[in-house]
């Protein structure tokens, strides 16, 4: 099942916000990327505070402590300034054209901004990659790489439902080095683009059989049947999120496809540099162990962003607890999302700030370990910081 897309200021003040994102992005993060990349080591008492509203959020990155970047459902991408006892400073920075749909991520490095844009028809800058330079702030963000168009040639060998070509970018992440990574969740796989626009595959993720749960309806919103529970069915990996640990590796998140069973969703570590590499969830643990691509993280559910810390801490951002098809089917309780800090290879796994998050889209942690969360990502919603104290 694909990832669904459902899913002005004064000029001197946009000047010396740029000139601090131009400096911040330029050094920020350790070698690997400018995204998600900070913060101390485990906390207790963590609370989770207001920031600023926002409209549909679903990309965040924090760029510096109290400036963060982030994105909505009407195409814009902004800093949020926070202003000690004033309210939060929204600084809009720019914005895709009309016709490619609203900013599912972005990401930040070497002065620029990187945006995707979510499934959509031909030729309308949907599936596409963007680059927006602080430097040149008047300017439109320029379209860098057709992801569609790559996906059509490099079709997903794995595709359950008939679609091999779709694309779907959903995550960005802006390495130092100039390359970008995108997570295309319906390609089921991991991309690298290149200042030139070129494009590789990094990693494919493989269907795996699940059985459907319990609780689900007899049909689903259009009114066709849904399979009984207990009943194993193939699932698709569905890649929704991607960061760098403080490993130095890339780590990819998933969804999990129809019937999107809970306790199914996987986090995958893969080798920097790989390319064609298979994450392959029926491969034995010996197997895993020489290959390019290895399991992190099993037992979470419907996973939509990633974000690391630099002590080894990796982050989970779940749409639903109960699963995006719950959300979808209007089952009560399953707006409710999670935020999850794992650790040490995946065997801990702990909710922060349990059961306050709802439908939240991203994550990203502060050099000072606050977590900015966006959410929810379906109409009015906030940016939201979780303290770690």
């Amino acid at each position: 099942m694909r990832a669904r897309n459902r899913f002005g200021a004064a000029a001197s003040v946009a000047a010396s916000v740029a000139v601090v994102m131009v400096a911040a992005s330029s050094g920020a993060g350790y070698a690997g990327g400018g995204h998600h990349k900070h913060g101390p080591g485990p906390h207790h008492g963590d609370r989770i505070s207001t920031v600023t509203d926002l409209s549909g959020p679903r990309g965040v990155e924090s760029v510096r402590p109290g400036v963060t970047l982030v994105s909505e459902d009407d195409g814009s991408f902004s800093v949020v300034i926070e202003r000690h006892r004033r309210r939060a400073k929204v600084v809009e920075l720019g914005s895709l054209p009309g016709s490619a749909g609203f900013a599912n991520a972005v990401s930040t490095s070497r002065g620029k901004v990187y945006i995707v844009t979510g499934e959509g028809a031909p030729d309308t800058g949907a599936a596409s990659l963007y680059v927006w330079d602080w430097r040149r702030r008047h300017q439109a963000p320029q379209l860098l790489a057709d992801i569609g168009a790559y996906q059509a040639s490099d079709p997903d060998p794995s595709d359950l439902e008939d679609a091999p070509e779709d694309s779907n970018p959903y995550d960005v992440l802006a390495l130092r080095d100039g390359t970008v990574l995108v997570a295309d969740a319906a390609g089921n796989d991991l991309l690298r683009v290149w200042p030139s626009g070129n494009i590789k595959t990094v990693a494919r993720l493989m269907p795996r059989t699940v059985e459907v749960p319990d609780g689900l309806p007899d049909t689903d919103p259009d009114g066709n049947p849904l399979p009984p529970a207990g009943t194993p069915i193939p699932a698709e990996a569905v890649a929704t999120s991607v960061t760098v640990g403080s490993d130095g590796y890339w780590y990819v998140g998933e969804l999990r496809g129809f019937p999107a069973t809970p306790g199914t969703s996987q986090i995958w570590r893969i080798r920097p540099g790989s390319t064609n590499a298979v994450c392959d969830p029926e491969a034995s643990t010996r197997s895993m162990h020489h290959s390019s691509c290895t399991k992190y993280a099993d037992g979470l559910t419907s996973i939509v962003d990633l974000t690391a810390d630099r002590h080894g801490g990796i982050y989970a951002v779940t749409l639903s607890k109960m699963s995006w098809l719950a959300m979808e089917l209007g089952l009560p309780g399953a707006d409710v999302g999670g935020l999850y800090q794992i650790r040490h290879h995946g065997h801990s796994i702990k909710e922060l700030v349990k059961d306050k998050l709802s439908l939240p889209g991203g994550a990203s942690v502060s050099k000072r370990g606050d977590i900015y969360v966006t959410g929810p990502v379906f109409g009015p919603g906030t940016l939201a910081k979780v303290s770690r104290r």
